[in-house]
């Protein structure tokens, strides 16, 4: 019966945990989205779709 009871304790856990990496990744999709849809995130993919571009010999 313990071990019921311990492990009744520990259920509200996985939801702040959960809710906390839910959080996080709304926070870095978030910044993701202002870094790229800024200037620096137009020069990004440029540079990389030259790069790869270059890699394949079309450009």
């Amino acid at each position: 019966m313990t071990r019921r009871r311990a492990r009744r304790g520990e259920q509200g856990i996985t939801t702040a945990e959960y809710a906390v990496g839910t959080a996080a990744g709304a926070g870095l999709a978030g910044l993701l989205f202002q870094m790229l849809s800024g200037g620096f995130g137009d020069k990004m993919l440029k540079t990389l779709f030259d790069h790869v571009f270059s890699l394949l010999g079309i450009g």
